[in-house]
């Protein structure tokens, strides 16, 4: 086991340092004059200069790769004009709209994406293995050609298509939940919860469909192995056969596939977070796109690629504690 973790984790490792490659070379070499976007379209020639000059970007490119893995590493001094501020490790910049530290910046917004994929993951969770469980115990009957149906039909729609559904029907016609307004769990948990409560079934309902097929295919296919037929010769009640062994041969994948899902929620909420109203990293990043503030998408993008990459390892290391097969392989 410890062979197969120090494996990961290098693998992450390099995943993580290919990753700050890719993001440099499309962000700050593709542009073309970093300078002129850093410093806005009304500077004179001299003040583009000053910011060449500023951050470094009349180094080669080497050199300020070198720089800006530094300030991941190890932090950054700038300039504030009458002093000078430190940015710690890993520092990822100054925003060049809101002139704030990037990391800074989106720890404040990460409590929001944090609480609708936390929220949004247990639920579908809950919906997709329960829905294909159902659809196993009650296989070759209406029960599973409705549940087919209707995960066919969440693999289909849209998530803010869904979610603009439930706003209409629960907040404007039956009146049964406010208008999502995000609300900081710390402020209040119950407004918290009321108000995340239809991102998160929206996001829940589409999410869960793919979990429901895959547990679905897993377990028939585990009740078509052999030792299932050895347990109904040998008079094992079918329904300890469905939840003990079956279900269990399902959780493997789900593993794998929840933890990437949690990961890259991170970075896929932008429609979500833009339907309610939450303000999240999702947000975050379609402002900092509209704007052209690079260092602000740089760090979501690498932010966003670390949660990806640590649910991966993640999902490694319960896929294996789930299947000690996986660690010999």
């Amino acid at each position: 086991m410890t062979r197969f973790l120090l494996r990961r984790l290098g693998g992450a490792l390099l995943v993580l340092f290919a990753l700050s490659v890719l993001v440099y070379a499309v962000f700050y070499v593709a542009p073309g004059d970093v300078a002129q976007i850093a410093c806005g379209p009304r500077c004179s020639p001299a003040q583009v200069a000053q910011v060449t000059a500023q951050l470094r970007l009349d180094d080669p490119v080497y050199v300020q790769y070198a720089h800006f893995v530094q300030s991941l590493l190890t932090g950054h001094d700038y300039s504030t004009g009458t002093g000078t501020e430190h940015c710690p490790a890993p520092c990822l910049g100054r925003s060049y709209r809101d002139d704030e530290q990037v990391m800074r910046l989106i720890v404040t917004k990460l409590p929001a994406t944090a609480s609708l994929a936390a929220g949004a993951f247990v639920l579908w969770i809950l919906v997709g293995v329960g829905t294909g469980l159902l659809s196993v115990w009650r296989r070759g009957r209406a029960t599973e050609r409705i549940l087919t149906g209707v995960t066919l039909a969440g693999m289909a729609t849209p998530v803010f298509v869904l979610g603009l559904m439930l706003i209409i029907v629960c907040c404007s016609t039956l009146q049964i939940l406010p208008f999502p307004v995000y609300v900081p769990l710390t402020d209040d948990p119950e407004q918290w919860f009321w108000n995340l409560l239809l991102p998160w079934v929206s996001l829940a309902l589409v999410s869960a469909a793919p979990y429901a097929r895959m547990t679905r295919a897993a377990m028939l296919e585990t009740l078509a192995e052999d030792h299932v037929r050895t347990f109904r010769a040998y008079g094992v009640s079918e329904r300890r056969i469905v939840a003990r062994h079956a279900l269990r041969g399902a959780l493997a994948p789900v593993i794998a596939l929840g933890a990437v899902d949690i990961g890259a929620m991170f970075g896929g909420a932008v429609l979500t977070e833009s339907l309610f109203n939450i303000p999240g990293v999702g947000r975050e990043l379609v402002d900092a796109v509209q704007t052209v503030d690079l260092p602000v998408v740089v760090g979501l993008v690498l932010v966003t690629g670390f949660f990806v990459v640590l649910a991966n390892v993640v999902a490694d290391i319960l896929h294996a504690a789930a299947d000690r097969r996986v660690v010999l392989s």
